[in-house]
């Protein structure tokens, strides 16, 4: 499937939505690994919103980049409670672990608060991680 009946795919399977921007934005991060200007300029021109419309969105949300990044992503919570919970004691062996091959991504909040510190690893979240369990969560990424 090209670009352009990706994107109409995309945008036909949320037409009818209320507010489908977001969920379009999502679909196109997964299928592209990216929200680059053409795509703003498109998800605009078929929302009949302006490209400053839909590129506040983009620019507003984190989990939105405007270039691809083929690394695998691991979502570090750093928020007050994951700090609380010694997240940050965690990070240097994180980083060590990731090296150029896995992105380390600052986060703040997975709704663990209670069980930090944690992560997240496309949909999958874990707690209660040690510097060892970190580290074994980054390298198998």
């Amino acid at each position: 499937m090209s670009r352009d009946e990706t994107f109409a795919a995309i945008v036909a399977a949320h037409a009818q939505r209320a507010g489908p921007l977001l969920p379009i934005l999502h679909d196109v991060q997964a299928a592209f690994g990216c929200v680059d200007a053409a795509a703003e300029r498109t998800i605009a021109h078929e929302l009949n919103l302006s490209r400053a419309e839909v590129h506040g969105v983009v620019s507003f949300y984190h989990d939105f980049t405007a270039e691809a990044d083929p690394r695998p992503v691991v979502q570090l919570c750093r928020a007050e409670a994951c700090q609380a919970r010694g997240v940050e004691a965690l990070v240097g062996a994180a980083e060590a672990a990731a090296g150029t091959r896995v992105k380390l991504k600052t986060i703040y909040c997975l709704g663990l608060c209670s069980a930090g510190p944690a992560a997240r690893v496309g949909d999958r979240v874990f707690a209660r991680l040690d510097e060892a369990a970190l580290v074994r969560l980054v390298q198998s990424a």
